[in-house]
């Protein structure tokens, strides 16, 4: 076999050599830095346009909304409002529940604080959250502050007469019949110790 020039030599396949031409010139590179501009300004973002009259604070049932928030998620804001009961509320408005609360106009955003605030009535019993009450017997929905208020009183009632709830709730511990042995635990709690080897008296 006979040893070719190093420039003509290139890499052999097979035991045959290719050569490489010595007038042929080797393709440049692009730089990258060249294909990263071009593809900034392709995707520059394009700013939103936003209304003059977008509000970004909406407020309904003594609640401040973020406007960002579609009329499903701000409805959610409410306290006592959950996803079940802002798919009612937001079909009985006929609005569409993507909307932004923000591009809402007071006329609207008052219709839906008053479908809220009328929920119990046209809603089925099993979805509102105060059933028979303790003091009225009535089938209530309660919303915002008053659900904290109304939580309250019903476990001083509880610990008042002296019942295993209220007692459990004196007591910090859980309420509801679960396990308390390994969960829950609150104060000062030890974990387990090992002892240590004592040395041995003999040398």
């Amino acid at each position: 076999m006979r040893w070719l020039p190093r420039q003509r030599v290139g890499r052999a396949i097979g035991g045959n050599i290719l050569a490489q031409p010595e007038n042929q010139d080797m393709p440049e590179k692009k730089d990258k830095k060249q294909k990263k501009d071009k593809g900034e300004q392709k995707q520059a973002p394009k700013a939103e346009k936003k209304d003059e009259n977008f509000r970004y604070i909406v407020r309904i049932a003594n609640t401040d909304i973020d406007g960002n928030k579609s009329l499903m998620m701000g409805i959610q804001s409410i306290k006592g409002v959950g996803p079940r009961v802002a798919a009612i509320v937001a079909q009985r408005t006929g609005i569409d529940p993507h909307v932004k609360m923000g591009e809402l106009s007071e006329a609207k955003t008052d219709e839906i604080a008053q479908i809220v605030l009328s929920y119990p009535e046209y809603a089925p019993t099993w979805a509102i959250n105060r059933q028979h009450d303790f003091e009225t017997g009535e089938d209530q929905h309660i919303f915002g502050i008053d659900l904290d208020v109304v939580r309250k009183d019903d476990i001083n009632r509880l610990k008042m007469i002296r019942s295993y709830r209220g007692v459990r709730h004196e007591q910090g511990a859980k309420v509801r019949g679960q396990k308390t042995r390994s969960n829950g635990r609150t104060g000062l709690t030890m974990g387990v110790s090992r002892t240590k080897n004592q040395p041995s008296g003999k040398k």
